[in-house]
């Protein structure tokens, strides 16, 4: 589902991100991708002292196959809406 974004990563060596998170899910995945290419990602951390954005980072650091200390957040570091800069 990330296939966009994982080819922005290797074309440009950096790809910026907005995701909507949900803590405290049954299970962390890409839930969908809007039409303003917002992805909705579901996390079962809860938001409790910075867990919910670790579980985020290491999500996605596996899925764009990056080290999670490459993710970083630019917007929403409090907020289920969140802009990230992933970097190669």
């Amino acid at each position: 589902m990330l296939e966009n974004y994982k080819e922005q990563l290797a074309a440009a060596g950096e790809v910026v991100l907005k995701v909507k998170v949900h803590a405290g899910a049954k299970q962390t995945r890409v839930k969908s991708i809007l039409t303003d290419g917002v992805v909705k990602i579901d996390i079962e951390k809860k938001p409790e002292n910075g867990k919910g954005n670790e579980a985020l980072f290491a999500f996605l650091a596996e899925e764009f196959a990056v080290p999670a200390a490459n993710i970083q957040i630019l917007m929403g570091k409090f907020s289920g809406d969140k802009t990230l800069k992933i970097v190669k």
